[in-house]
């Protein structure tokens, strides 16, 4: 089934997509949707391949997507091997055809980034050209489960205004990775040692900086609020990021690279590294009632969520000029219908495309007459 909004709605300012196609992903074999709505919504069973959609959609920005999965494990089950996700899509460059997938021979499993018909290395010009943010259920972990979540999700945020900050983080991770293994071993190489601490502390503070910059960014546009839902203030705590807000760069960088010195031998001893920005966190709380989010209850931290998503998308939309798309993923299934009005109304004024997916139709009621419905059966679009 599909149904065309009724209303005469023009296509989304922001970030959108007019066509996508699957090929072997997950559980669709092939699949193919074109809308020029700015609103869609995905109805079916569970199981049906609603979530793998928006999941397809999100991994056209840079990142492993929101399931986080690896490539190995995208291909659908009883095909080559391979799969793919392509879109024309709408962003801050104008109109682009991008697509990302693995080819089924291959055995390295890295993906491959096609922009307007050409392989591109790395995925920097996916962020130039598309961008989306999406809620989730597995994302009210967010708040009480392991800082590198959180740590991720300021880096992805972080990455649509500078694409670079993903090369950086990545850099100090190697680096990192590299001093830790010749401390492991017991290596005597003092000047490598020396200059993969110098290049850890050189990165530290540029990833640093680029995260209290987001962070303050994220919580201005958090500041100014969503309807009924509270108002989130984000910030960023580290080792990196103090010293960063009371010294120099230059200063900081010295510091951290005469620790990481002090610290060989514990971080050889324990096989961990103590101090950098890989141990910083994001930390989320409520503005009025100055409540820690990992503190408060479940409904009080999906409502969090929303905030923050919608502080991430404005902050994207004030350094891009065009908001990202956004995947709500069973969303309203959490929040009562007042809530729900409010979530579709706002997301829709944010200015890009939004996705929405659902199992009871009644529950999407609100988006009836306005939006491109779309009937997901057995890893098909019932048309």
């Amino acid at each position: 089934m599909h149904t065309a909004p009724a209303n005469d709605v023009s296509f989304p300012q922001g970030c959108a997509i007019e066509r996508l196609t699957l090929t072997d992903f997950r559980n669709h074999a092939s699949f193919r949707l074109e809308t020029n709505a700015p609103e869609v919504v995905l109805v079916g069973p569970n199981g049906a391949g609603k979530t793998n959609v928006l999941e397809a959609i999100s991994l056209l920005t840079p990142g492993r997507g929101m399931r986080g999965a690896r490539s190995s494990e995208i291909s659908r089950s009883g095909s080559a091997g391979g799969w793919a996700a392509a879109a024309s899509v709408k962003g801050p460059l104008g109109d682009s055809h991008i697509g990302v997938g693995v080819d089924a021979n291959q055995t390295n499993n890295a993906r491959k980034v096609h922009v307007d018909g050409d392989l591109h290395r790395g995925q920097a010009s996916l962020a130039e050209r598309f961008s989306a943010l999406w809620l989730t259920p597995q994302m009210d972990a967010l708040f009480v489960g392991p800082s590198e979540e959180r740590r991720r999700y300021l880096d992805r945020i972080a990455a649509t205004s500078d694409p670079a900050h993903i090369g950086r983080v990545a850099n100090y991770r190697n680096a990192m990775r590299q001093r830790l293994s010749l401390l492991k071993t017991g290596s005597a190489d003092v000047v490598w040692i020396d200059a993969l601490e110098a290049e850890m502390a050189s990165r530290a503070v540029a990833v640093a900086a680029a995260r209290i910059e987001t962070a303050a960014r994220l919580d201005a546009a958090a500041a100014r609020g969503v309807t009924e839902f509270p108002r989130a203030r984000i910030t960023v705590k580290g080792i990196t990021e103090d010293w960063l807000n009371q010294i120099p760069a230059l200063e900081a960088e010295d510091r951290l690279r005469v620790l990481l010195k002090e610290e060989r031998r514990r971080d050889s001893e324990t096989g961990v590294t103590s101090s950098g920005p890989h141990r910083s966190d994001m930390v989320v709380m409520d503005r009025a009632r100055e409540l820690s989010a990992a503190s408060g209850s479940t409904g009080e931290q999906k409502a969090l969520l929303v905030s923050l998503t919608f502080a991430s998308a404005r902050m994207i939309k004030d350094a891009t000029g065009c908001s990202p798309a956004l995947l709500l993923d069973e969303v309203a299934a959490h929040f009562d219908p007042n809530r729900r009005r409010v979530l579709f109304d706002e997301a829709l004024e944010l200015g890009g495309q939004v996705w929405i997916t659902g199992a009871d139709k009644s529950q999407l009621r609100e988006l009836a007459d306005r939006a491109d419905w779309h009937c997901i059966s057995q890893g098909s679009d019932k048309n």
